[in-house]
């Protein structure tokens, strides 16, 4: 089993945290350490992060999920999204590309295709990133899911 653990981050993590969603160019909106559950090597680095971020219309989503390069596949990020799931009720919303859904499937994320059913946030990402793939040479589409949430409708 590898040598890490989970801890929520402290405020001398911040940076450790904010270089590793820079690293893996995910959204920096919203990056708030406070938030954030850290996996930690034996050598107190951070080797990835997650967070559960609310929004101003009551949602809330789990982002920044991030690992660094020689970490990945070795469950890190796997035990983040467990904990932020442990630790908040459901529904948690999320947006990935779209390639990434089989990665959250697991988790009980499902992907939410009627735009109806998602909070306002949640459309007006979905919206903008339509519009920006549109005038984008950017491939693959953006997906938004939802844990467990309502489904009948996705």
């Amino acid at each position: 089993m590898a040598d890490y653990h989970l801890q929520a981050a402290t405020a001398e993590q911040e940076t450790a945290v904010k270089s590793l969603i820079r690293a893996v160019h995910i959204n920096p909106l919203g990056v708030d350490w406070r938030r954030f559950v850290v996996a930690v090597d034996a050598h107190g680095a951070v080797i990835g992060c997650g967070q559960v971020k609310p929004h101003g219309d009551g949602s809330r989503e789990l982002a920044s999920i991030a690992v660094v390069p020689e970490w990945r596949r070795q469950g890190v990020a796997r035990a983040i999204i467990q904990r932020l799931q442990s630790e908040h009720a459901p529904p948690l919303w999320l947006t990935c590309v779209s390639t990434l859904t089989p990665f959250y499937a697991p988790f009980g994320f499902v992907e939410v295709r009627e735009t109806a059913v998602m909070p306002p946030y949640f459309r007006r990402v979905h919206r903008l990133f339509g519009l920006f793939a549109r005038f984008s040479s950017q491939t693959g589409t953006l997906a938004v899911m939802v844990w467990p949430g309502d489904t009948k409708n996705c």
